[in-house]
């Protein structure tokens, strides 16, 4: 069975909004690049999908946008060429090497999890808080910024029951961010 990851930034008062953190840069791009490396396909709610896409989706002309730093690219090849499963009930389709995922999304998971392969990625908010109650996430891997958002989105916001984690693992990088990783005590 392939192990299913859930990485995201969050800040110290569990501030878990893509703008909320510190701003990336050349170091926190490769440690995201590597994680979805390491993942056979990502898992992703539509509105996760749709920041993503509009991202990072290569454009039509091949080239990546003037905008875009050197060191975002690796990230950006990344993401745009890994297989992709989106769980929604309100999107009819996808396309950017994704599948759309409806019905169950507790059975469906499982089914992705039985799947051959080295492990499943999902970040996000919504999704992740369904999927850590169904007891289906296999790790945790935390990037804890230095910073206190006061406001957003909380990390795991509404959870049912309590999860107590081990830690497995930490890097600390040179912005001060604190990569921890954690799995559920079973």
């Amino acid at each position: 069975m392939r192990p299913l990851r859930y990485s995201i930034n969050v800040t110290l008062d569990g501030c878990c909004h893509h703008e909320a953190g510190l701003a990336p840069d050349a170091e926190s791009m490769a440690y995201w690049t590597d994680a979805f490396r390491r993942a056979d396909a990502l898992l992703l709610g539509r509105t996760t999908y749709a920041m993503m896409e509009a991202a990072w989706r290569r454009p039509a002309s091949g080239q990546w946008p003037d905008w875009m730093q050197a060191w975002e690219v690796p990230f950006a090849e990344a993401i745009d060429g890994a297989r992709k499963h989106v769980v929604s009930s309100t999107l009819d389709e996808v396309d950017w090497n994704a599948e759309l995922v409806t019905g169950d999304v507790g059975s469906a998971v499982r089914r992705l999890k039985q799947e051959p392969g080295d492990g499943l990625w999902v970040g996000g908010v919504t999704l992740p808080t369904a999927l850590a109650d169904l007891g289906l996430i296999d790790e945790y891997e935390l990037l804890v910024h230095p910073v206190v958002a006061g406001h957003g989105p909380r990390l795991l916001d509404g959870l049912r029951d309590r999860i107590e984690l081990e830690p497995v693992g930490r890097r600390a990088l040179g912005s001060g961010v604190v990569a921890t990783t954690l799995r559920p005590r079973r």
